[in-house]
C-alpha cells in the first residue's frame, strides 16, 4: 500500500464519520419534533457505511506473497493498482421505521382524539452512545492520518 493510499483511506474514514456525527446531531436536535413538513413526527435517521473495494487487504497480501518486494509495494511501484485497499463510504442514509412513541398529552396541539401525541423514535441515550462511537472512530482516523504523515516525513529525511 502506498502512502497516498493510506492517507486516502484515513480521509474516507474522516468524511464518513463526520457525516455520521452530523446525522446523529440532527436526530438529537429533532427528538421532540412532532410535526414535520412531510407530516407526522420526526423519524430517526441511520447511516450505513460500506467498505470500498472489499477484499482489498486480502489482494494486497496475495500480491506481497507472490514476490513483490516490500519496498516496491510501500511506494506503490508495480502491481495492479486496482487491488489497493480502499476505505469506507456512506452507502445510504435511511429513516428508522420503528414505532413512534405514544405519549398521553391531551393539551398538545398534535394530540389525536384519544389525547396521545406520537413522539419521534429517537432515544437520546442511544444517540449519545452512537455519537461517542463516531467521535472515537473519527479520532482514530485522525491519529492514523498523522502517523502516516510522520512516516512520510521520516522517509523523506532518510532519503537526504
Amino acid at each position: 500500500m502506498n502512502y497516498l493510499n493510506a492517507l486516502n483511506i484515513s480521509g474516507s474514514g474522516l468524511t464518513a464519520q463526520k457525516l455520521r456525527m452530523d446525522v446523529i446531531a440532527q436526530n438529537i436536535a429533532n427528538s421532540d419534533v412532532t410535526r414535520t413538513q412531510s407530516g407526522g413526527a420526526y423519524r430517526r435517521r441511520l447511516v450505513v457505511l460500506q467498505s470500498v473495494n472489499e477484499g482489498g487487504f486480502k489482494h494486497e497480501l496475495m500480491r506481497r506473497a507472490a514476490g513483490l518486494s516490500a519496498r516496491r509495494a510501500a511506494f506503490g511501484m508495480g502491481g495492479d493498482p486496482a487491488v489497493n485497499a480502499g476505505g469506507v463510504k456512506v452507502a445510504r442514509i435511511f429513516e428508522d421505521q420503528s414505532d413512534l412513541v405514544p405519549v398521553y398529552d391531551p393539551t398538545h396541539p398534535d394530540a389525536d382524539a384519544d389525547g396521545y401525541v406520537f413522539m419521534p423514535n429517537v432515544n437520546r441515550t442511544e444517540e449519545l452512545i452512537n455519537m461517542l462511537a463516531a467521535t472515537r472512530a473519527y479520532s482514530a482516523n485522525v491519529t492514523m492520518f498523522n502517523a502516516t504523515k510522520s512516516m512520510i516525513g521520516s522517509a523523506l529525511q532518510i532519503g537526504r
